[in-house]
């Protein structure tokens, strides 16, 4: 194989251009080998690349046909002047710091040359964005071939989401919504990092009627339904859920109402497809009978007045696991418990109140129970029932006390109301519900 040895190869008249070779002859550069190519060349791979010079550019400058820069513009906005426009001349710019979006980077052209068609000089104001320019003609100039952004190249391996209180436990991100809001998911992870949360969605409690002069004890409110994975007891776990990047409502049940007939329900709790029903609102302690019995809901109110008051249902709608329990049905003359997350409510025993059903421990946020049932109000000289642990509300013994509200933010059950030899003694207000979602969100 024959070699030349030269330092320079130039042109034999001053026409500038020196051709290597025929159409179809093969040039092979050795690995290691460096091309600098401060000009214009043609004939050497494809249109539409660029030699990346790695020193990045911190202020203003002119751009060279044929190289690319990495341009920081944390400290302000940096303009490039395009070098004057060849065909098929190739320029490309990145953001180096990603800050682009706050301090853009400006493309200039040079003299009467366009870019895009435009005179008007080209913004690069996307965070972490890449950009390649070829130079066509007169008309059109400078033309877009490729781009790209840094936050394409990779994929977030935890979920990223807003909303509501946001706190943290180690490596992972809590979410407390006390009222209405929204989850907004920009990020749905990966099973690498993370792709499904935890929750715990609990309903608002039901509320708990009035009892008048001489009468029986009211029932008490059933507590919200109780739906959660990854914490609380285990027989009412359920799956963890995978995410969308989409925006999610939120909605938090509001307290069943206190009433003079039957107590009122609690209103629904909602994340993505996880609902938990409003408590059921406590029977009546007087005629019409139908109204002595609990109503249904994510736990069933207690019944009231004697054996006529029934309890009214729980897990309603039904749902697997169940989301709570039935209330108590009433004894003579005192009211029964309502249901909570774990028991039903009691029944009572002669002129004390029935206990309402137990809540269910959850620490998906710190040491809690929620969803407890509301005790029963009591006869004469009764006491009331007990309220289940988890915010449930205790019943009112025979007027002297006022009977007890379920706890804000537990979905528990408010308590009912006892006999009186006063005109009527009022009942109390359920408990609102909550919602919170767990997830990792570092490593």
């Amino acid at each position: 194989m024959s070699e030349i040895k030269v330092n320079k190869i130039s042109p034999r008249t001053n026409c500038g251009t020196t051709t290597l070779g025929d159409s179809g002859d093969t040039f092979t550069i050795p690995a290691g080998v460096s091309i600098t190519n401060s000009g214009t060349a043609s004939g050497f791979g494809a249109t539409g690349s660029a030699s990346w010079n790695t020193t990045v550019k911190t202020g203003d400058f002119t751009a060279v046909a044929g190289e690319g820069y990495f341009v920081n513009t944390t400290s302000g906005e940096i303009d490039v002047t395009l070098p004057a426009g060849t065909a098929g001349a190739v320029v490309a710019v990145a953001d180096y710091a990603n800050t682009a979006d706050t301090n853009n980077i400006i493309l200039k052209q040079n003299g009467s040359d366009k870019i895009e068609g435009s005179t008007d000089d080209f913004t690069i104001n996307v965070e972490g964005a890449a950009i390649t320019l070829v130079f066509v003609d007169a008309t059109k100039g400078w033309i877009t071939t490729d781009t790209g952004n840094s936050t394409d190249a990779f994929a977030q391996d935890y979920i990223v989401a807003t909303g509501g209180t946001e706190t943290t436990c180690g490596d992972c991100k809590i979410h407390t919504f006390t009222g209405p809001g929204t989850f907004s998911v920009t990020s749905k992870g990966t099973p690498i990092g993370s792709d499904t949360v935890n929750f715990l969605v609990v309903g608002g409690g039901g509320g708990s009627g009035a009892t008048g002069p001489n009468s029986s004890g009211s029932g008490g409110g059933g507590a919200g339904g109780y739906r959660t994975a990854g914490f609380g007891p285990g027989p009412l776990q359920r799956a963890a859920l995978g995410l969308t990047v989409t925006d999610f409502p939120i909605t938090v049940g509001a307290a069943g109402a206190a009433s003079p007939s039957q107590g009122g329900d609690g209103g629904s709790s909602t994340f993505s497809t996880i609902t938990s029903a409003g408590g059921g609102g406590g029977g009546h302690q007087g005629a019409p009978t139908a109204l002595r019995t609990g109503r249904t809901g994510g736990s069933g109110g207690g019944g009231g007045d004697n054996t006529l008051g029934l309890g009214g249902a729980g897990n309603t709608p039904p749902v697997s696991p169940p989301q709570g329990n039935p209330g108590g049905q009433a004894t003579a003359f005192a009211g029964a418990g309502g249901g909570g997350a774990t028991a039903a409510g009691s029944s009572g025993s002669g002129p004390t109140g029935g206990a309402g059903g137990a809540g269910a421990p959850n620490d998906i946020k710190g040491t809690a129970s929620y969803a407890g049932g509301g005790g029963g109000g009591g006869y004469n000289n009764g006491c009331g029932g007990a309220g289940g642990a988890g915010g449930g509300g205790a019943g009112s013994n025979h007027g002297d006390t006022p009977a007890g509200a379920g706890t804000a933010n537990t979905g528990g059950g408010a308590g009912g109301s006892g006999n009186t030899p006063q005109p009527e003694v009022p009942g109390a207000n359920g408990g609102s519900g909550i919602v919170v979602i767990r997830y990792k969100f570092q490593n």
